[in-house]
């Protein structure tokens, strides 16, 4: 069976320095917040570019914890786009705003730009840029429409560890950017895991403060918190991974381009395409299929090929959201993506053969 990521060939690749780095955690019982947490913070702000980080429990929490520091609430919208993960626009809801969703531009998956003036109202407070997939929505664009309505932007680099948008990482560019170290993340940790990067000292420090239930100072809370502490297990984790990252988003990307090369001349299949300005990391490698994806995902499993689908189900099309108004073919690109992409197998790890073998199946299939 070829793995969608192979998470037990890395740990396995690395195992020396991960036991090693949890045992040091272990033995000085710097479990929370501990020597392990600041140093993670202060490389992952310099591999970014930015002046500051702060770890936090999940991705979510990121996102969700950002938005507070931003002053969002109840009565307030954030712009974001249709075909993310759920986690985007749920972080809006914690913060007690109201998602409002733009459609994705049909060939990059990242958000229309172009859409998201036209959805600005007098309660609109911010944007959320989806970097998905692994590279970086357009930022100078973004940027000015933010400027020209005082809004805003909040990257959800979730999926875009180590991305560039004109030689600058992704996560630079917003007032705040969010990051997730779930295990299958270019970066990720031995479980949950995040972090929030900004240039904004008042940010950073309403940051330090709301993740430790408002407090910098023990038993005294002047403002609003929750316990979101990047613990110093995964903190050791990270700092061993980091260390590799710009190694494995180049292997990402050499195998990205042996997919192309191989895929290339069958027009039944549309390939990844590069987004202007942006450099592409490969989180995911997703192509879409004219027909019967579902069919074509159970016949690769039953070939010994794992893949999977990221996303199946638009945002405005779930249940939970209902609420918001939105109704079939309102956002068409993301509805019809939604039907034929097809994620393949992609970790840094991954062999010449394994990408021929997965490239023979899926071409016998189509």
């Amino acid at each position: 069976m070829i793995p969608f990521v192979d998470l037990k060939l890395q740990f396995n690749l690395h195992k020396e320095e991960f036991m090693q780095a949890i045992e040091n955690v272990c033995a000085n019982t710097a479990f929370i917040l501990g020597k392990e947490v600041s140093e993670f913070e202060k490389h992952f702000a310099e591999f970014i570019g930015t002046r500051y980080a702060v770890g936090v429990a999940t991705g979510t929490d990121a996102l969700h914890l950002a938005l507070r520091t931003l002053g969002i609430g109840p009565g307030d919208e954030v712009i974001t786009a249709a075909n993310t993960f759920y986690a985007t626009t749920s972080a809006i809801e914690l913060a007690g705003a109201r998602p409002v969703l733009v459609d994705c531009d049909p060939d990059t998956y990242l958000m229309d730009i172009d859409a998201v003036e036209k959805v600005i109202t007098p309660k609109t407070k911010g944007i959320i840029p989806v970097h998905l997939y692994g590279q970086v929505v357009a930022m100078d664009a973004l940027a000015a429409i933010a400027e020209r309505n005082n809004l805003f932007v909040l990257e959800d680099a979730c999926q875009a560890h180590g991305a560039c948008y004109k030689d600058k990482g992704a996560g630079s560019f917003g007032n705040a950017a969010a990051f997730s170290f779930y295990p299958g993340k270019n970066l990720g940790a031995f479980g949950d895991g995040g972090a929030v990067t900004t240039d904004d000292a008042a940010i950073y420090e309403k940051l330090l403060a709301v993740r430790n239930y408002g407090s910098t100072r023990k038993y005294h809370h002047p403002t609003f918190g929750t316990n979101s502490r990047l613990d110093g297990v995964q903190a050791a984790v990270l700092n061993i991974k980091l260390r590799h990252l710009t190694e494995w988003n180049s292997s990402r990307q050499r195998a990205a381009e042996r997919y192309k090369k191989n895929l290339a001349s069958n027009a039944a299949i549309k390939l990844p395409v590069s987004a202007e300005n942006s450099t592409h990391v490969y989180h995911l490698f997703v192509v879409q299929v004219e027909s019967d994806r579902d069919g074509i995902i159970d016949a690769l499993a039953q070939k010994g090929v794992q893949s999977g689908i990221h996303y199946p189900v638009p945002i405005h099309l779930h249940g939970a959201y209902s609420y918001l108004g939105y109704k079939k073919g309102d956002f068409p690109c993301s509805e019809a993506a939604a039907g034929k992409i097809l994620s393949l197998p992609m970790f840094p790890e991954i062999t010449d053969a394994q990408v021929d073998e997965v490239c023979e199946k899926l071409l016998e299939l189509l």
